[in-house]
């Protein structure tokens, strides 16, 4: 094992810089509540009590952490079958992908089903779902679904789940996907779209006009809107890079020890990544000043 191991499995913290933001770096963040290295873990995001969402690839699918890392309660146990991404919207809604079940659910921040979308193991070619990934909500509260491994879309619904519309294809061109793993719709009411296979997010207006593409990535994963309105996009190489709202890259770092397969942050500025690889949570603590 390395000296760079063992410093990792000791806890000891790295520190990187991004965007002129300096962040301490703790691997294996609460790894207990996690319930050990045997749990992939998918996807995080933060409700409106601070709460920690990690949505893990376990029959338990969901573990709320506090903000210190103690574990506080599960839920989607026997209701997810394939947990792939997880989003919490204005509304406090939790929003999971369940990728091979080829529908979308919908969660209390507390746990309690609410609402779904799709019909449950019943995949649709060119139309919902067929492997989605990842789902946004505009400030509007419509819904839109990274249709995702199988169709290459993004599906667009009314706040009552009613469905609206598609855009997008399979292929390399602008405005088509090899595979959208994850998007937002951010405060400029542009929805972003990490199109993984093709190395770029992929920027559009609402209705699926294309507007632009960020290059210079490497199997982007996820994407993060922070409070000032930058970006922050995990990919493969493994790193995270900061981007202005007009695709100008600010910075990038490599807290990740394989490549987040998700990333959220709180309040107060800190970030936490989802390891897929290494089965952990790693947070990024924003240092003062």
């Amino acid at each position: 094992m390395s000296t760079h191991s063992l410093a990792i499995a000791a806890g000891e913290t790295g520190r990187v810089t991004l965007d002129g933001r300096l962040y301490d770096v703790q691997h294996h963040w609460g790894r207990s509540a996690i319930e050990g290295a045997s749990v992939r873990v998918s996807q995080v995001a933060v409700d409106n009590a601070a709460r920690l969402h990690v949505l893990r690839r376990a029959k338990a699918a969901v573990v709320v952490l506090a903000p210190d890392g103690q574990f506080l309660f599960g839920y989607g146990e026997g209701q997810i079958f394939d947990p792939h991404g997880i989003t919490i919207d204005h509304l406090d809604r939790v929003w999971i992908a369940d990728r091979d079940a080829h529908q979308v659910l919908c969660f209390s921040s507390d746990g309690a089903p609410l609402s779904s979308l799709g019909e449950r193991h019943a995949p649709r070619w060119r139309a919902p779902f067929n492997h989605p990934t990842k789902v946004a909500v505009s400030a509007d509260a419509e819904i839109y679904v990274a249709d995702g491994y199988g169709n290459g879309q993004i599906h667009r619904f009314d706040p009552k789940g009613g469905y609206l519309a598609s855009f997008g294809e399979i292929g390399h061109r602008h405005g088509a996907f090899m595979t959208p793993h994850s998007l937002i719709v951010d405060r400029n009411d542009r929805v972003l779209v990490c199109d993984r296979e093709n190395d770029r997010v992929q920027v559009f207006d609402r209705d699926g006009h294309w507007l632009a593409s960020w290059e210079g990535l490497s199997r982007p994963m996820d994407i993060f809107e922070q409070a000032d309105g930058t970006f922050l996009v995990t990919d493969r190489v493994p790193s995270i890079t900061s981007f202005a709202a007009n695709g100008d890259r600010l910075g990038r770092c490599r807290p990740s020890l394989q490549g987040a397969h998700g990333i959220t942050g709180d309040r107060s500025g800190n970030l936490y990544l989802a390891e897929n690889e290494t089965m952990s949570v790693t947070r990024l603590t924003l240092v003062p000043g």
